[in-house]
């Protein structure tokens, strides 16, 4: 395996909205990227989510993580439901063995809240804070060359925007360390750069207004299907609190 070319560009590991957010800002940059979860992220125990922007009334919290997996889709990311057993470090990148399968990738972002002894096989610095372990990181960047974190696994607060601009943060770190051509992940109007004599940047695109007409109209049409009948969903409980 060490000396084969690996299969993904990046591995997310953990699909809540760091995880998400992180894999969606890659995978619009160009990166081949799979995110691998076991769908017990934390957010689908919060019985209403009410302080996510955009939402003034609040929002169901599995219907904003299935949004969020369609948004990662349409991005051209891709998701599996997988344990993963461990992760380990290789030749060309990283190794991530789960229940069925290993899949390698140049870069590994780790993006679930799990026991750190998970990640043993990683020579990374972890830092910790009476209880809990965290993984050591700046801009989401680890001591480990290839090797990213973000949300809680990298000691941030609970909240679901803090966890979601964590991730798109450690993406963004990612994209800056690999040296893809990006300025930034932003949909322009026709002529905003063009129009004063520039080039538009990697990462950016301009659309006439045929065009934006044509998205905005999707997007509402997208909107009113998820919103069109209550969200059939309860809870997932604390782990305490699931029969053995």
């Amino acid at each position: 395996m060490t000396e084969a070319e690996p299969e993904r560009d990046v591995v997310v590991v953990g699909a809540g909205p760091a995880g998400l957010s992180a894999a969606v800002f890659l995978a619009r940059a160009g990166f081949d990227t799979l995110v691998v979860e076991d769908g017990d992220s934390i957010l689908r125990r919060n019985a209403h989510l009410e302080n996510y922007l955009g939402f003034p009334a609040g929002v169901n919290s599995r219907l904003l993580l299935e949004m969020a997996l369609e948004q990662l889709e349409r991005s051209g990311g891709e998701h599996v439901e997988r344990t993963v057993d461990g992760v380990e470090e290789v030749e060309e990148g990283f190794l991530v063995s789960t229940d069925e399968g290993d899949v390698s990738a140049e870069y590994l972002v780790l993006a679930c809240w799990a026991d750190a002894s998970l990640f043993d096989d990683l020579d990374v610095d972890l830092r910790d804070a009476g209880s809990k372990t965290y993984l050591d990181s700046d801009d989401g960047r680890t001591s480990v060359d290839g090797l990213y974190v973000a949300g809680r696994i990298a000691g941030q607060p609970h909240q679901t925007v803090v966890n979601a601009g964590h991730g798109a943060e450690a993406a963004l770190s990612l994209i800056h360390d690999s040296d893809t051509p990006f300025y930034h992940d932003w949909v322009a109007p026709e002529g905003y750069f063009t129009d004063r004599g520039r080039d538009v940047p990697p990462g950016c695109e301009e659309i006439d207004e045929e065009e934006r007409l044509e998205r905005e109209r999707e997007s509402v049409e997208v909107m009113q299907e998820y919103f069109r009948e209550p969200h059939d969903s309860t809870p997932t409980p604390h782990p305490s609190q699931r029969e053995s």
